[in-house]
């Protein structure tokens, strides 16, 4: 469960290291398993097949773990395993974007670019197994 969590959230981190915003809003606090209307819809997407398959592509071809660490509490690329982040609220929606569309280093906040796709050449589908695998790591209910 937290390998399959912290290769979903490498992807991420590699993806959108400088672009994650803090998920703990008081709003969000208040209602941690209610998601954001906006991230509803593809949440539902996010099943244990689609967890499984963005780790293997978190560890593998995505090269999240490069800048993620193997466990995605970060490296060079920020922690994608708690609950902050720096750019989004890290809905799922939020997760596949920031991982398509990289974080350029003018908007990193951390100064750190991460390149599209963390610089592999992932397709659209694998971008949202990673980033149901990186959504996984940080939106533990247990």
């Amino acid at each position: 469960k937290s390998s399959l969590t912290l290769s979903m959230v490498a992807l991420f981190v590699a993806a959108s290291a400088s672009a994650a915003v803090a998920q703990s809003t008081p709003e969000n606090a208040t209602t941690p398993k209610t998601p954001p209307a906006e991230a509803s819809a593809g949440t539902a997407a996010v099943t244990p097949e689609l967890i499984a398959q963005g780790e293997k592509i978190y560890q593998g071809a995505g090269l999240c773990y490069a800048c993620h660490g193997s466990n995605a509490q970060g490296s060079v690329g920020p922690n994608l395993a708690d609950s902050e982040w720096i750019h989004s609220k890290g809905t799922f929606e939020e997760i596949v974007e920031q991982v398509t569309k990289g974080v350029p280093k003018e908007q990193s906040k951390s100064g750190m670019p991460m390149p599209p796709k963390g610089g592999s050449t992932i397709s659209d589908e694998e971008i949202r197994a990673v980033a149901a695998y990186v959504y996984s790591l940080s939106h533990k209910e247990d």
